[in-house]
């Protein structure tokens, strides 16, 4: 689900077991196994009539183990598909529980045909799959497995994959006289074309998710909602990056220009901004004049990406209405595939891919055409 993220409209981390009270509450009934209830705890040690202060604390830590398994984003989505599937069942009349592979048959069709109340049009293919995907992980919390590979539910699948899918649509690559572009819409001489310049250079240089950029903090475990940190070297910038396969570096040079540099860049905005410890990105307050402690959130990396493209004309042989559909954050890690000219293991590294197909993928333009296999056959 690459960058990079899953977006909802569901609730947010409340939707979370709360294992404290669990412990606490041991020998209850049954939890509630409607489509409504929250996703079941993790199984917990059955303490004594009275709980420790130990199991509570652990009981703390496990809580925040359960929230670190999967990213707020994957939790939202999981718990809207969760709710949605249960509405559907309500009011059709069916039973949620056990699940049903022909229950769920029906379900699929009718996202696909938008005969769900209140969806405005129909699923999307990869919308249908993602609700198959948070389906099957809800019951399974249950301690309920749902088959996905039945053929009440594999079969109707394929059908509606050969029946609706399209071509992905992928952001548009934003190369590097695109973002030199970009950079000039930036005013210099405030703090928040400061921070943009930074953003913008330190995504594209180091092929980041926009989460990645806005992620980071100054050192080394300094706030616990960190994806990772930056160290300014003599020879560039090296980032330690926390992924879901676990740590990675990733090494960005020093440009040939200070204009370009991301190294340069980041410096200024630091020491600008006087900031030396915690979050790198945050919100700049006060008509651009002072900023802000917390976190930038990463859709401010893709309405940046956005704006500035637009502002800067990139792909002006389109009109405004469709260039506003083709930027957002992939577009910096796209824009970095397609330009290094180096070997692809490089690119695929600095990527963090597991598999230079995947990396492909994100070279939008940077074989197009260079092989003329129309001229090679004589024509």
């Amino acid at each position: 689900m690459a960058d990079d993220g899953h977006g909802s409209s569901a609730s947010g981390d409340d939707d979370m077991p709360d294992i404290v009270d669990v412990v606490m509450e041991m020998g209850r009934a049954p939890e509630d196994l409607s489509a409504d209830a929250p996703s079941p705890p993790l199984p917990a040690v059955r303490p004594g009539p009275r709980v420790s202060e130990h199991l509570e604390r652990l009981a703390d830590r496990a809580q925040n183990y359960v929230e670190a398994a999967s990213s707020a984003n994957t939790r939202r989505a999981y718990a809207a598909d969760w709710k949605h599937f249960g509405s559907w069942c309500r009011r059709q009349g069916i039973e949620v529980f056990p699940p049903d592979p022909q229950v769920i048959g029906l379900y699929i069709t009718a996202c696909a045909s938008g005969a769900v109340t209140g969806d405005k049009r129909p699923n999307s293919v990869s919308t249908i799959e993602r609700r198959l995907s948070s389906l099957t992980w809800n019951y399974a919390q249950r301690g309920q497995a749902l088959d996905r590979k039945d053929r009440h539910i594999a079969t109707v699948m394929a059908g509606i994959r050969n029946t609706h899918a399209a071509p992905p649509r992928q952001k548009e690559a934003v190369l590097p006289e695109d973002l030199i572009a970009m950079l000039e819409t930036l005013d210099r001489g405030t703090l928040r074309g400061l921070r943009d310049r930074a953003m913008l250079l330190l995504g594209f240089t180091g092929g980041l998710r926009r989460s990645e950029v806005v992620g980071l903090d100054c050192g080394r475990d300094q706030t616990e909602d960190s994806s990772g940190w930056i160290e300014i070297l003599e020879k560039g910038l090296l980032i330690t990056l926390r992924g879901k396969t676990g740590w990675r570096e990733v090494e960005i040079g020093r440009g040939s220009s200070d204009a370009t540099c991301p190294v340069v860049a980041v410096q200024i905005w630091l020491k600008l901004a006087r900031i030396a410890h915690g979050p790198l990105f945050r919100r700049v307050t006060g008509q651009g004049k002072a900023v802000g402690s917390n976190r930038l959130n990463d859709q401010e990396v893709a309405r940046l990406v956005k704006r500035t493209a637009l502002a800067a004309g990139v792909r002006g042989d389109l009109p405004e209405g469709q260039r506003g559909k083709l930027f957002a954050g992939h577009s910096l890690r796209a824009g970095l595939a397609s330009s290094a000219e180096v070997d692809e293991r490089h690119v695929q590294k600095q990527l963090g891919h597991a598999s230079a197909e995947m990396t492909r993928k994100y070279q939008r333009r940077r074989d197009r055409f260079r092989v003329n296999l129309t001229k090679a056959s004589g024509l």
